[in-house]
């Protein structure tokens, strides 16, 4: 069975300074709670221009490191991308692909964050795909068609259960302080659940995160929800005493 999985997407913040010293200081505060890694797993994602570092210091760490995104192409005259194989390079583990904030603000398409997937799969990264929708999206009750047609068109046909985990976003929670309901987190990924049993043998086995203003105060419930496999954390992740807060709130509940 799948450790509940602690995932940090720190986006476009932080220094090379700020960013060692917010990893150090959860790498000790995990080491100092050694029973979190029971029923934990912990990684954290920053900007690419840190990941080298950030990965140095995690060596022999119970932190994984992972990458925010990935070209749709492995190398070439592509200015600015970061290719998968350069992530492997640098030693990520996982990568974040079709984030809300990528899908409105660069306009990519589910079809690019699958070809972004066959790279990682590639280059032996776990891909984090990312699906949700809309407030009026929601409100136009279109939720659930929205998300299998993301989860459709975004997962490679070739991917295997290992190959992949889901991040289940509401856009209209990332960063809003207002998480999903735990009626509506439990009825969404137990939906997302069925999905992914009849595109993926073992599909029953895939984590699925759950992302959207998940605080120490409400990680505890969101935890105990069947089929939720862990966090995708924003803003929270960029304190170790707030990030780790959550690990410890689902920890209590899981253990």
């Amino acid at each position: 069975m799948n450790a509940f999985l602690i995932a940090g997407n720190w986006k476009m913040n932080g220094s090379g300074v700020s960013s060692h010293s917010l990893a150090s200081q959860i790498i000790s505060d995990i080491e100092k709670t050694p029973s979190l890694t029971d029923t934990c797993d912990f990684l954290c994602c920053p900007p690419h221009i840190y990941l080298l570092n950030i990965v140095g210091l995690a060596d022999n760490s119970p932190l994984l490191v992972g990458g925010q995104d990935c070209s749709t192409e492995t190398e070439g005259a592509f200015t600015g991308d970061i290719s998968a194989p350069m992530l492997a390079d640098c030693g990520a583990q996982y990568c974040i692909v079709g984030h809300s904030e990528r899908r409105t603000i660069h306009g990519e398409t589910s079809q690019q964050i699958a070809k972004k997937g066959e790279c990682l799969k590639e280059s032996g990264i776990k891909a984090i795909i990312c699906v949700g929708e809309t407030i009026t999206e929601r409100k136009a009750g279109k939720a659930l068609d929205v998300i299998k047609e993301q989860l459709k068109t975004s997962i490679p046909s070739g991917f295997n259960a290992q190959d992949f985990i889901v991040a289940y976003e509401p856009v209209w929670a990332i960063g809003s302080g207002e998480a999903a309901s735990p009626e509506d987190v439990a009825e969404m990924h137990r939906d997302i659940r069925n999905i992914l049993k009849e595109m993926v043998d073992k599909g029953d086995t895939i984590r699925i995160l759950y992302g959207g203003s998940v605080k120490p105060d409400n990680a505890g419930e969101l935890a105990g929800i069947e089929n939720v496999g862990g966090f995708l954390i924003g803003g929270a992740s960029l304190k170790a005493d707030s990030f780790l807060g959550i690990a410890k709130a689902a920890h209590d509940v899981l253990s």
